[in-house]
């Protein structure tokens, strides 16, 4: 018998959270205990949330991302799981946010600063700033039209050389466009 585990209603205002996808046996068994109006439902345990739902993103007045199961399922509704530590403060005044960038797969996505996995090098920005700064980088690593201005041999060294410096540097795109 699950035990009862409710935390409290305002515990989840204004944070950012990454949860990462399960399968739907983990929550067999578990007691629904809350329904947005959106139609998500959540499961408390004393571990954590999760979190049913076909949206993820900003929600209201929060931030949660999921991380999607390799290889992923087909369900466009996904269950998400989150410790409660993994719940992190938001606002738009902080610099609470760096970017991380996998040049494997071509992939960028920003984190909080209280990630375990922070290692304090990338350059903090407010959520505003990390927004702006992570359209920048994924528009380095979608389009190719940017490059027809520079003296390269790999484009893709070309893209790292530039997207390493606006996560790990206070240079505008501009800026680091000329030194190169």
């Amino acid at each position: 018998m699950q035990k009862n585990f409710k935390p409290h209603p305002n515990s989840f205002k204004n944070t950012f959270c990454v949860f990462h996808e399960v399968l739907p046996e983990k929550i067999k068994g578990l007691k629904k205990q809350f329904e947005s109006k959106a139609g998500s439902t959540y499961y408390y345990t004393e571990e954590g949330m999760y979190r049913v739902s076909n949206h993820w993103g900003r929600l209201a007045n929060s931030k949660w991302r999921l991380i999607a199961r390799e290889p992923e399922t087909e369900s466009k509704t996904k269950i998400g799981f989150a410790k409660w530590n993994e719940f992190y403060p938001d606002n738009a005044e902080e610099k609470l946010y760096y970017i991380e960038a996998d040049f494997e797969k071509n992939l960028a996505t920003y984190q909080h600063k209280n990630n375990p996995e922070f290692d304090g090098k990338a350059v903090l920005r407010t959520s505003f700033e990390t927004t702006k700064r992570l359209k920048q980088v994924r528009n380095l690593q979608q389009l190719t039209s940017w490059a027809k201005y520079f003296d390269y041999d790999d484009i893709d060294n070309l893209r790292k050389q530039i997207i390493t410096e606006l996560i790990f540097t206070e240079k505008t795109l501009e800026e680091i466009k000329r030194e190169i």
